[in-house]
């Protein structure tokens, strides 16, 4: 029975909730997105995502008035797939439309636009046969990807920091989405490690070494589960 972790990035609280796969996903609309719509590929037991990501969802879905089927959605970022920010490592990015003619995936991707509810909806010359779009939230700490973090911080993205730490043996004493002083010891103890300054913030220069070092690695031995 997954454990899906859900953040709201307003009032910055965690929930979490055991369901089956054939559950709905909380917080989406008229059962539109199972758990297992959702894990697609993924063999992970803890699932996460945002109630804003849910509710961008809900709108893009009622507004197309009919099925959209998912072919991408949660990764783990040991499990790889993506790029070494993705938002689907995160929980917060869809592919869709796989299945679905041209016209009809130029018409979710028009929606999707025109709705405002998406943080990014990726141009169609980048996604012939798909559409995708995310609900990333906060500054990203490059370019792209995924804010800084630093004691205090909550949310997805401290779940996939979490995540690339324990899978590199940097105990975080937990999968949980809090970024507390454990978390920042094992930041601080990775930086030293690797020659970075050792502030006890993940900003851009330990994104990228951290999940350049985990992606696609497959767990480890010390890989855990909340």
């Amino acid at each position: 029975m997954p454990k899906v972790i859900v953040y709201n990035t307003v009032t910055e609280s965690l929930e979490t909730f055991k369901l089956c796969e054939e559950d709905s996903m909380p917080y989406v609309w008229n059962d539109t997105m199972s758990v297992n719509e959702f894990r697609g590929s993924s063999k992970s037991p803890v699932l996460w995502t945002t109630v804003q990501a849910m509710e961008a969802w809900n709108a893009t879905r009622q507004a197309y008035g009919g099925p959209i089927p998912v072919g991408f959605a949660f990764k783990r970022i040991w499990e790889g797939g993506h790029g070494l920010m993705s938002q689907h490592y995160a929980g917060i990015s869809f592919d869709v439309g796989q299945r679905l003619s041209q016209r009809e995936r130029d018409r979710i991707h028009s929606i999707a636009l025109n709705l405002g509810v998406w943080g990014y909806v990726e141009p169609l010359s980048l996604t012939p046969t798909w559409v995708h779009f995310d609900r990333r939230y906060g500054r990203p700490a490059c370019n792209t990807g995924y804010t800084t973090l630093r004691r205090g911080s909550r949310g997805v993205y401290v779940l996939v920091l979490q995540d690339c730490l324990n899978t590199l043996g940097y105990a975080t004493n937990g999968l949980d989405g809090i970024f507390g002083i454990a978390t920042e010891i094992a930041v601080k103890n990775f930086q030293g490690d690797y020659s970075l300054s050792r502030d006890g913030v993940c900003g851009c220069g330990t994104w990228n070494k951290i999940t350049s070092l985990v992606k696609g690695k497959g767990p480890s031995s010390t890989t855990i589960d909340p």
